[in-house]
């Protein structure tokens, strides 16, 4: 079901850019030369990660763009069936087509190359802040770094050298610009819409800087999480019960609550597994069990109910079974956050210290704050105490007056219980220890073991009773470690809310426990992590900010042009914003990697206008012109691979497929932002370049 996720994702990917390049060029040619971009750049991904020793999974190719992938190579072809046109045009197309056209495809493709080859640097730069993830979220994006990062090196190192050479080929002969409803409806709404903002600067920069604010402000409403719950097509559910269920026990209430998963109709079979694991890794009694609950696919399903209703509805069947702790899971999920909190929950509470019994009063507290949260959903202790022991408590005074000594009371003591070796049996080569151990009859509670008779120092036998204290406690059944410390464990899971302002108001809570001293509180899981892949994006994302400057500043050889372009980074956090606000999802770490991947496409973006202003300036236009000029010759590409990136993204952001859920945020985040982006790249940008070449505006002015 993964691959067919996959697969689905990669052909209709594939085809909508295909048909998008068709529309826009209308000339088989150029959308041939394109397309072979694609599979060629794959082969190239899939080949670097071969020799990485890295698979192509749901996790690396879940969410690759082909729109991001081949921009360059659409620039190329663009450039070059435009320059074309132009010389079919001044020529006349009978002289052209016997005309070699080689140098002028050479000239063309040397100007684009450059500015592509930039592009294409600064965007896998803007992937470096994803490279740097750890644990589980570098688990999670690194392959999806990776594979991205391969494709867009391999269609960079064939947009520069076999579409040039395809052009050559395929475009020697007949190139003329067909008239194309589609193109021109692009252009027409731009250049209006570019028209009026160009005559009202002032009010433009205004509006787009008040809704920038506007949106950045709005931002912090938005709910956060570390990763969309994976939808594994299958439940993980534990039950603990108390730890002094017996085996039979145990068994007998495992039937009951497997027939009672299995009345739903969306399940299709249970296995359950009471103890530890067979692997013997995890220390569990026989009060804890384990079920594997198989589900049909969910197009199968009869009801129209969500996975989060389904676990509602057996939480509450089960709940009539009194005195169990329920977590509800999925097998992989599972495991990971196990392996991230160190016990079986998505989110859980450690309480540092250490006294047992101190933990327990804590951790009970730190349990009736939280328990009545909306969203925090199966809370419960993961105890450290309750084991029933008996304890004997030897009196020093009582002994001394007796004349007893402690070993000859340990010593009654351990052969009544676990048997003192008292002579070897041998057997030809064998050997056997005889032990000596009272009869069970003689040691069943408490009584019997206060009428163990204890020799004293003149040969007189006297009743344990008498030098010791002996009464029924819980003790300890296990005891967790952390960096060395001892802990107490409260675990949770969090549904219908977002994991930021839950644990925000669970915070706020707890913190009203007053703590012993040597006691602390730590906070582990899914907050752990989104707080560890938060802090590793706030110092990396400024360092790849840093070196796309010092990109730029090669590029053009200047500061002002290098910020210039990067004041339209921005521009796509709108979009993306907005998106996230729309859809409802929530801000986390796959929308975090949608928003790295944007400030590469919208600098891309900027370069490309921002060389082509300099060119038409190189020509010698004067400023206003070369920016209308650059705008209108412009606005295909730019608008060609924003729709292109969008719609290879359309799959991944509307799959409901299995796996589909960690590529959502990260597709809808692009979306929108592309589409913020190339409105304002369009409309807004030039405006900002042009207040910042007013000094040269002037200086043409003066001179003419």
């Amino acid at each position: 079901p993964i691959s067919h996720t996959v697969m689905h994702n990669l052909i209709e990917g594939i085809v909508l850019v295909t048909l998008m390049v068709l529309l826009f060029m209308a000339d088989w040619r150029t959308t041939v030369i394109v397309s072979i971009i694609i599979p060629l750049a794959l082969l190239f991904a899939f080949l670097c990660l071969k020799l990485a020793g890295m698979s192509a999974n749901l996790l690396s190719l879940g969410a690759v763009d082909f729109g991001i992938i081949i921009d360059g190579a659409v620039v190329m072809v663009e450039g070059i069936f435009v320059m074309l046109d132009h010389q079919a045009h001044k020529l006349g197309m009978e002289k052209f087509n016997k005309m070699a056209k080689a140098g002028w495809i050479k000239q063309t493709g040397t100007g684009l190359g450059k500015a592509i080859f930039f592009s294409k640097l600064i965007i896998i730069t803007s992937l470096m802040p994803i490279f740097s993830f750890q644990k589980v979220e570098g688990k999670m994006f690194s392959p999806l770094a990776f594979t991205l990062g391969f494709a867009l090196l391999g269609a960079l190192l064939f947009t520069l050298t076999l579409v040039p050479a395809l052009s050559h080929i395929l475009l020697n002969k007949n190139v003329k610009e067909r008239h194309n409803p589609f193109v021109e409806f692009w252009n027409r709404i731009v250049a209006k819409g570019f028209g009026f903002t160009f005559r009202n600067k002032r009010l433009s920069m205004i509006i787009a800087i008040t809704l920038l604010a506007a949106i950045l402000f709005s931002a912090k409403f938005l709910g956060t999480e570390f990763l969309p719950t994976l939808n594994e097509g299958s439940l993980w559910v534990t039950a603990e019960m108390p730890m002094s269920t017996s085996l039979r026990e145990s068994v007998k209430t495992t039937k009951l609550l497997k027939s009672t998963l299995e009345t739903f109709p969306e399940v299709t079979g249970v296995l359950s597994q009471t103890g530890r694991s067979n692997d013997g890794t995890d220390p569990n009694g026989f009060g804890f069990v384990q079920f594997a609950v198989a589900l049909k696919p969910k197009e199968e399903w009869t009801r129209k109910i969500t996975m989060d209703q389904l676990i509602e509805e057996m939480d509450h069947k089960l709940k009539q079974f009194q005195g169990i702790t329920y977590n509800y899971s999925q097998p992989i999920s599972d495991n990971v956050a196990e392996a991230v909190a160190g016990f079986k929950a998505e989110n859980g509470i450690k309480i540092f210290g250490d006294n047992l019994a101190t933990l327990d009063r804590l951790a009970k507290e730190v349990y009736a704050q939280v328990k009545g949260i909306q969203g925090i959903k199966e809370p419960g202790i993961i105890l450290n105490i309750g084991q029933p022991e008996v304890s004997v408590v030897l009196d020093r005074t009582r002994m001394a007056a007796f004349n007893v000594l402690p070993a000859d009371a340990q010593a009654v003591l351990e052969m009544a219980f676990g048997g003192k070796t008292a002579s070897i049996l041998y057997d030809g080569e064998r050997k056997f220890n005889i032990r000596l151990r009272y009869a069970p009859e003689y040691r069943k509670t408490e009584k019997d073991i206060a009428q163990l008779m204890v020799p004293c120092g003149d040969g007189t036998l006297i009743p344990l009773k008498s030098i010791a204290t002996i009464e029924k406690d819980n003790g300890a059944a296990f005891i967790y470690r952390d960096n060395i410390k001892r802990y107490i464990g409260i675990k949770f899971s969090i549904r219908d809310r977002d994991l930021g302002s839950t644990i925000a108001e669970a915070q706020q809570k707890v913190s009203k426990i007053k703590l012993p001293e040597g006691y602390s509180i730590g906070w582990t899981g899914q907050f752990e992590n989104q707080q560890r892949a938060t802090h590793r994006l706030a110092q990396v994302v400024p360092i790849s900010l840093i070196v796309i400057f010092f990109l730029l500043f090669i590029l053009f050889g200047n500061i002002k042009d290098s910020l210039l372009v990067l004041a339209n980074v921005p521009f796509a956090l709108i979009g993306g914003i907005i998106a996230l606000h729309v859809t409802g999802m929530n801000f986390g770490i796959s929308a975090g990697v949608g928003m790295i991947a944007l400030f590469g496409i919208c600098i891309q973006n900027g370069v490309i206008l921002i060389s082509e202003f300099h060119q038409n300036k190189k020509d010698g236009l004067p400023n206003d012109q070369s920016i209308y000029k650059g705008v209108k010759s412009r606005t295909r590409p730019v608008v060609m691979t924003a729709l292109m990136a969008s719609i290879g993204l359309w799959p991944a952001a509307l799959s409901t497929g299995i796996g589909s859920e960690s590529q959502k945020p990260l597709a809808i985040v692009i979306i929108g932002g592309l589409i913020s982006a190339t409105i304002l790249t369009l409309l807004v940008f030039p405006i900002i370049y042009d207040i910042f070449n007013r000094k040269e505006k002037v200086q043409q002015t003066i001179a003419e």
